[in-house]
C-alpha cells in the first residue's frame, strides 16, 4: 500500500507544479492582452474608416479610376494571408484559423488548389508549421513578423502582397485572421484584401456625387497604399489581441482543471492512507490475540 501512497503523492506534486505553471502564465498574457487590447481598440475606428472612405470612392467612381488594385480579375491564381500564433498552449485558437483556411480554400478555390495555384504567406509559426505538413505552398518569409511586431515589418508584407497582385503573380488576395472581441471570444474570418471590395448598392439606391479635391485618380493613387497597409496592420493587431486573450483563458481553464484533479487526487490519497492505517490496525490486533491464544 506505501507504493500506491508514494505514486498518489508524486502525482499530487505534479499537479500542483503544473497549476503553478498554468496560473503564472494566465498572469503573462493578462498582461499582454492588456497593451494588445489597448493597441487594437485604438486603431480599429481608424483603420475601418479608411477603408470604408476607399471602398466609397472605387464604388461610385466609373472605368479604371480605381487603378489595377481596384481591378477584377478571372481567378487563375489565389494567394492567402494566415496569420496565426508563434507560441501554443491557446485552446483550440491556432487549431481554428488553420481549419477555417483550409475550408475556404476547398469551398472557393478547389479548382485553382488542384492545378497548384494556391499559396500562403504565414504570419506566425504555427500556422507555417502545420500548413507545411498539409503539402501547401506555405512561405515563410513574414512567418516571425510577432518576434518584432512593428508597423514597418508588416508595411512589408502588405506592399509585397501589393506588388505581387499588381504585377498579376496573383488574381485575388484573402485574410484569415481572428478578430479581437474580448478575452473570451474571437471571430475566425476570411476577408478580402485585394481587389478593394466595392460596396454593394441596392437597386434604386441614389449614387452618392463626391467633389474631389485633389483629382480623383491622385486622391486614390495616394490612399490606396496606405489603407491597404492599415488594413493589414490591424488584422495582424487583432490577431495578437486574440492570441493572448485566448491563452489566458485557456491557461484559466487549466488551473480549475488542476484544482478539480487535486481533489480529486486528495480524495484517492485519503482513502488510501486510511486503508493502510485499518489493514496495519488489524494486522497489529491479530498477533495481539495470537499471543494470547
Amino acid at each position: 500500500m506505501s507504493g500506491a501512497l508514494k505514486e498518489v503523492r508524486n502525482r499530487i506534486k505534479s499537479v500542483q507544479s503544473t497549476q503553478q505553471i498554468t496560473k503564472a502564465m494566465k498572469m503573462v498574457s493578462a498582461a499582454k492582452l492588456r497593451r494588445a487590447q489597448d493597441a487594437i481598440t485604438q486603431m480599429r475606428p481608424y483603420a475601418r474608416k479608411l477603408q470604408e472612405v476607399l471602398s466609397n470612392i472605387v464604388s461610385n467612381t466609373e472605368g479604371e479610376v480605381g487603378g489595377s488594385l481596384a481591378t477584377e480579375r478571372t481567378v487563375e491564381k489565389v494567394l492567402y494571408i494566415v496569420i496565426t500564433s508563434d507560441r501554443g498552449l491557446a485552446g483550440a485558437y491556432n487549431a481554428n484559423i488553420i481549419k477555417l483556411a483550409k475550408l475556404s480554400v476547398a469551398e472557393r478555390y478547389a479548382s485553382q488548389m488542384a492545378k497548384g495555384n494556391v499559396h500562403i504567406w504565414n504570419i506566425g509559426k504555427k500556422g507555417y508549421e502545420q500548413l507545411l505538413k498539409g503539402n501547401y505552398h506555405a512561405d515563410a518569409t513574414y512567418k516571425d513578423i510577432f518576434l518584432s511586431l512593428t508597423f514597418e515589418n508588416v508595411q512589408a508584407c502588405a506592399q509585397a502582397a501589393v506588388k505581387a497582385f499588381e504585377n498579376k503573380e496573383f488574381d485575388v488576395v484573402e485574410l484569415v485572421y481572428s478578430e479581437f472581441k474580448n478575452a473570451a471570444t474571437q471571430f475566425f474570418s476570411v476577408e478580402r484584401f485585394l481587389p478593394i471590395p466595392k460596396i454593394a448598392t441596392k437597386a434604386g439606391d441614389k449614387k452618392t456625387d463626391f467633389i474631389f479635391e485633389p483629382a480623383k485618380e491622385q486622391l486614390i493613387a495616394a490612399l490606396m497604399p496606405k489603407i491597404l497597409n492599415t488594413q493589414l496592420f490591424k488584422a495582424v493587431l487583432d490577431a495578437n489581441a486574440s492570441e493572448h486573450g485566448a491563452r489566458m483563458t485557456a491557461m484559466d481553464k487549466a488551473s480549475e482543471n488542476a484544482n478539480e484533479l487535486l481533489k480529486s487526487l486528495k480524495i484517492s490519497y485519503n482513502r488510501a492512507r486510511q486503508a493502510a492505517i485499518t489493514t496495519e490496525l488489524t494486522e497489529i490486533v491479530s498477533g495481539a490475540a495470537a499471543l494470547q491464544g
